[in-house]
């Protein structure tokens, strides 16, 4: 039953703030999917024109007790429609957050899903007064998001995300300085932020750990060209990520690899590898939510120190991605989340950054904003109501955060 926390939803948009400095950028991960992009065609999936809105809609309960579908409080919204995601600029910064990092796709030579970006949020009324920032989401789609298939892997990429060192420069770099041009885009000592999601794929697609530190370098020159200071360049971090060669060292660590490539910061997705968790992997079990962030926040320290990098502090808000698989598999999730919970771990990562931001502004990573189909969103939904975002509010101040 929906709680009575859809009526008390912290910090009124009347009172939203716009100009000041935040003590804490607490950015929020948007998966701009929920929208008709026409490519969608190409993969042979949602044709009711909602994009995954219909693996949400479309989800079956797998046990008693089950939360699916998960059910949005707001409806199923065009994400691409720029009133639509006024009224989620709104919400997201009554709740103290005041960044958005949007997953940013380009396969095939064009791009995929960017209409949720450059239609939805940066035409919304009120875009300026919320920050975002891009992850290039290099990643290549075999059939995860589709839910009539049980086994994901494709013999090759449905859409393969390497891209050649000409395309890089000549093509993804301009694209990428017009988004850091915007008044609005996240910048960390006025050096536009850039997520590079898997490092890995973006050197094999350009030639090789050599020809990659040449093609950012020759960003870092670009983006110094149109004015900026530099680029803050963040590389993802997980264990299993294979860690390629570099020139003189065949097996580096950590800092050396990241050293390299002049990477700034990094950062995780979520809480499951962190934790150890991983739901569709052969043999997982289910995790108590409780047992997932304890583990997650217990590693971050370790985390530091391997990369020998700052690293950005996250605070995911559970797992479940059985909406994307067909109705007869399962696939293990976190269990007993809770608003509450959820706020216990936030109020941690909050601290574990004051303590460990090391001289950079205070930014905090939310998986996710809308990750609806992998269980992690703060959007309203009629389980918990604002449930997630009151705890934002609760933990950050609500309607523009406590100040510095």
């Amino acid at each position: 039953m929906m709680k009575s926390n859809i009526k008390t939803f912290v910090g009124a948009l009347a009172l939203l703030a716009s100009s000041a400095a935040y003590a804490y950028d607490v950015a929020a991960i948007v998966w701009p999917a929920y929208q008709p992009e026409p490519r969608w065609k190409e993969l042979g999936i949602f044709p009711h024109g909602t994009g995954e809105w219909q693996n949400v809609y479309e989800a079956k309960p797998k046990f008693e007790g089950h939360y699916q579908p998960m059910i949005p409080l707001w409806g199923y919204e065009n994400e691409a429609d720029p009133m639509v995601v006024a009224r989620k600029i709104d919400a997201a910064l009554a709740a103290g957050i005041n960044v958005f990092i949007y997953d940013w796709y380009w396969y095939q030579n064009r791009p995929f899903l960017e209409n949720g970006l450059n239609e939805g949020f940066l035409k919304a009324p009120n875009n300026e007064r919320m920050k975002f920032y891009i992850m290039w989401a290099n990643h290549d789609v075999n059939y995860l998001w589709n839910n009539k298939k049980a086994d994901k892997k494709a013999e090759k990429p449905l859409f393969d995300a390497r891209v050649s060192y000409d395309e890089f420069t000549k093509v993804l770099v301009p694209r990428f300085i017009d988004y850091f041009k915007k008044p609005n885009y996240y910048k960390i000592d006025g050096k536009p932020v850039f997520w590079l999601y898997l490092p890995t794929v973006f050197i094999e697609g350009v030639g090789g750990s050599e020809k990659a530190k040449e093609a950012l370098e020759y960003f870092r020159a670009e983006v110094a060209k149109a004015g900026f200071p530099g680029l803050h360049l963040q590389f993802m971090y997980a264990s299993y990520l294979k860690i390629p060669s570099i020139p003189g060292i065949e097996k580096p660590t950590w800092k050396e690899y990241l050293d390299y490539f002049g990477v700034d910061s990094t950062l995780s997705y979520n809480w499951n590898n962190l934790s150890g968790f991983n739901g569709s992997a052969k043999g997982a079990t289910d995790i108590d939510y409780e047992d997932y962030g304890t583990r997650a926040i217990a590693n971050f320290d370790k985390v530091a120190e391997t990369t020998g990098h700052p690293y950005i502090g996250s605070a995911t808000l559970g797992w479940d991605n059985n909406a994307r698989y067909p109705d007869s598999v399962y696939t293990k999730i976190t269990k007993n989340r809770s608003p509450e919970k959820f706020e216990k771990f936030l109020r941690q990562v909050k601290a574990w950054t004051d303590k460990n931001h090391g001289g950079m502004p205070k930014l905090i990573v939310l998986n996710a904003w809308n990750e609806w189909t992998e269980g992690g969103y703060l959007e309203p939904d009629t389980e918990s109501g604002y449930g997630y975002l009151n705890a934002c509010a609760r933990v950050f101040g609500g309607a523009g955060q406590a100040r510095e």
